[in-house]
């Protein structure tokens, strides 16, 4: 007999079950929620910001409801890589893993970096040290085993949840519509869509419960739960945390610290500080916890990100160096090391709202590779075991795509350089796939 416990080499084990999937679900996204949506309000404003917000969030409802039954029918750590192999061959396979990636690699550094500012508001360090020392930190509990990862995110999560809830409860009585109706289009309605990646940012990462679904007991049933559950816990903390932090004092309170100052990686402090003021426990309490709440992010999409490379390295799409599992731990160590090197390096040039959009446009493109996928699948392979199927086919995963197509032509037309570093990514990873893919 084998003792199921212990999985054989290059397989991860299964110990996650639909709580941990909703704490990762949650907790990989909850960041959005204390900082970086507010970069785009001196974009787009109140009004604009909120069309944004809108739009995206109709985006991901559809998207996670049509993506579940992809993770569903397939339970492995790739994620869309997997499905798109499957389903458009394997140079769009590739290149959705190389989307994910770049997704999962940069939206760490973004965190990493509200979190040195949330710790430099109390102390006098170095963000980008403080954000460096966190990627150590946190690569290595993910190096230390799943589950423990996995149960650390519940916790911090489940604390991270309930400090919006008092920040809600706490600023919801002072909100006033004419402090959320300051200078609401700074810029006309154009500027709804340079909102569009702040507000992507309220959600970018929930298809990360994908890449945990092969760590999942019982993946076919407890993945669309998780999904679920998590999708609708963001859209309620997203339009409330929205609504009430910008009705406290107007938009440019939770922008700028001081008039003609950078703009703030931590918004919800400064929200507070309107209403109760720097020395009252609830703002210290706020900090503490809204730390915890970048760190379920932070840690979360470093467990989804290495589970995205190490699928592209175990499959041969990369070196099958970063594919290897370790065998005492079960986690995919090399593959974890190397990006956080690459998210240390990021961290250094010191550019939060250049790396937030950078993370977007690989997730939007996630997003139009994934259904596509889905709508092919459908037609390629009818038999396939669906224990979840998409609600409203084909009209949900449309919507999706569709408006995953358009915010990514808006982004690169207000993000042109951007847009040319993320195309240089991929046209650099599709060269070294036709120099080095065999398909064995």
């Amino acid at each position: 007999m084998t003792d199921s416990s212990k999985p054989e080499p290059s397989k991860l084990r299964r110990t996650l079950g639909p709580l941990m999937l909703w704490g990762l679900g949650v907790g990989y996204v909850i960041s959005g929620e204390y900082f970086g949506w507010n970069l785009g309000l001196p974009l787009g404003g109140t009004w604009g910001m909120l069309v944004a917000t809108l739009i995206i969030t109709v985006m991901y409802v559809a998207f996670t409801l049509s993506y579940a039954e992809l993770a569903c029918a397939m339970p492995q750590a790739g994620g869309v890589f997997v499905y798109a192999q499957r389903a458009l061959g394997p140079f769009w396979g590739f290149q959705a893993g190389l989307v994910q990636v770049v997704e999962f690699v940069f939206a760490p550094p973004a965190i990493a970096m509200a979190i040195g500012a949330y710790v430099g508001m109390r102390l006098e360090v170095d963000p980008r040290m403080v954000g460096i020392a966190a990627f150590l930190i946190f690569t290595g509990l993910n190096i230390w085993g799943v589950r423990q990862a996995a149960m650390f995110e519940l916790v911090v999560t489940v604390l991270a949840v309930a400090e919006l809830l008092i920040f809600i409860g706490v600023t919801a009585p002072k909100f006033e519509l004419a402090n959320f109706n300051q200078n609401p289009l700074p810029n006309g309605w154009g500027g709804v869509f340079a909102c569009l990646p702040f507000a992507i940012w309220f959600y970018l990462a929930i298809e990360g419960v994908a890449n945990a679904a092969e760590e999942a007991r019982d993946p076919q049933k407890t993945v669309a739960r998780g999904f679920g559950s998590a999708i609708l816990t963001l859209v309620v903390l997203a339009l409330a945390v929205f609504f009430t932090s910008t009705g406290v004092a107007g938009w440019e309170a939770i922008v700028y610290e001081t008039p003609g100052s950078e703009p703030s990686d931590a918004p919800l402090p400064l929200a507070l500080a309107k209403v109760v003021g720097k020395e009252h426990f609830l703002y210290t309490l706020l900090l503490g916890v809204g730390l915890l709440g970048l760190i379920a992010s932070f840690h979360g999409i470093i467990l989804a990100a290495g589970r995205a490379t190490m699928e592209l390295g175990r499959s041969g799409f990369l070196p099958r160096k970063l594919g290897q599992v370790n065998a005492s731990t079960q986690t995919p160590i090399v593959a974890l090391m190397a990006n956080m090197f690459i998210g240390m390096g990021a961290i250094l040039s010191g550019r939060t709202a250049e790396i937030i959009t950078l993370a977007a446009f690989g997730a939007v493109s996630l997003y139009v590779i994934s259904m596509w996928s889905l709508f092919v699948l459908r037609k390629k392979e009818p038999q396939l075991e669906r224990p979840f199927r998409a609600v409203c086919y084909p009209v949900f995963p449309a919507l999706a795509m569709l408006i995953a197509a358009v915010s990514f032509v808006a982004m690169a037309w207000h993000n042109a350089d951007i847009a040319r570093i993320f195309t240089g990514i991929m046209v650099l990873g599709s060269a070294y796939f036709m120099a080095f893919y065999r398909d064995d």
